[in-house]
């Protein structure tokens, strides 16, 4: 696996209290999903239009720290669980500029028919792939 999502907490990016907004937190562990899909699956966002993806269907986000503008966040990711048709990935956001654990997303993802629009079987491919790294862990 590659390392981890590197991101900035960019003024714009901060609510009217000076902090990362939750909308944008959930933005970071998205980008950095697609990164850990890759890594994890060979999978890209490109791999949608040819009918395989992923789709959400649960969050469970815990805020640890504030993140001020101008933070530098990291997000390391890791398969926490393999289902037959989904995936659960702990993600955690720490504040390099503060040293501290910022954030931690727990997703279940399952896998995706883009055209039948409904969950499918991870592909054995994956599955295999997805033990390793589990085993590894």
């Amino acid at each position: 696996m590659t390392g981890p999502f590197r991101a900035v907490a960019h003024p714009w990016l901060c609510d009217a209290m000076g902090h990362l907004t939750t909308r944008h937190y959930v933005a970071m562990f998205d980008d950095a999903s697609y990164h850990f899909l890759f890594d994890l699956f060979a999978w890209s966002g490109a791999d949608a239009v040819n009918g395989v993806g992923f789709a959400d269907v649960r969050h469970e986000l815990d805020y640890a720290a504030e993140v001020g503008a101008g933070d530098l966040l990291e997000i390391e990711c890791r398969l926490v669980k393999l289902g037959t048709k989904s995936v659960t990935i702990v993600y955690e956001m720490t504040n390099l500029s503060r040293g501290e654990l910022a954030a931690t997303l727990t997703s279940v993802a399952v896998c995706f028919d883009t055209k039948a629009r409904k969950a499918v079987p991870l592909p054995d491919t994956w599955r295999s792939r997805a033990e390793v790294v589990l085993t590894q862990s």
